[in-house]
């Protein structure tokens, strides 16, 4: 897993404004594109209550409809389900004196690739864990990376950070 800062041009981005650029794709994943491959993408805000988690998957079943990708909806659901949580439990400071704080879910097609990638105003890197046998929760990582082809994170300036995972169809 590689982390890098995300930038345009010189600018770096921030949670309150990363929208996945034209041509976005993560640095890690990109030799898994092939040139000429058909790019689309589409990008939700989540609110920061936990039904933000259901909207999500709803969007992402919606967006994969859309794109005649239905085969990757399991999967995507589930880590789609398991960043959203993070990026809510993890990411959000909702007692900070930022005005406002943003989550946005973005899927970014690449051919037979789509990338989840959430971005929250959290500055800590997810961490996968090994929780004892009896913790309730804490395998959500390992969920995504058992699904993904690859997954990784990058942090935002001058707070926040992208996590991304790339399903293969």
């Amino acid at each position: 897993m590689q982390s890098t800062n995300l930038t345009r041009g010189q600018i770096q981005w921030s949670t309150l404004d990363w929208w996945p650029p034209l041509g976005w794709w993560p640095e890690p994943a990109r030799e898994l594109l092939q040139p000429g491959s058909t790019a689309a993408s589409a990008t939700f805000v989540l609110l920061p209550r936990a039904e933000s988690v259901h909207s999500a998957r709803s969007f992402a079943a919606g967006t994969l409809a859309g794109w005649q990708m239905d085969d990757l909806l399991d999967g995507m659901e589930l880590v789609v389900s398991e960043l959203a949580t993070n990026a809510l439990r993890h990411g959000l400071v909702l007692a900070s004196s930022q005005p406002r704080e943003v989550i946005r879910l973005s899927l970014i097609r690449r051919g037979t690739f789509v990338t989840c990638a959430i971005t929250d105003p959290g500055s800590a890197a997810p961490v996968l864990r090994d929780p004892s046998p009896f913790e309730p929760g804490g395998l959500g990582l390992h969920i995504v990376e058992s699904l993904s082809v690859c997954w990784g994170w990058n942090p935002l300036s001058p707070q926040g950070k992208a996590v991304w995972a790339v399903l293969a169809a």
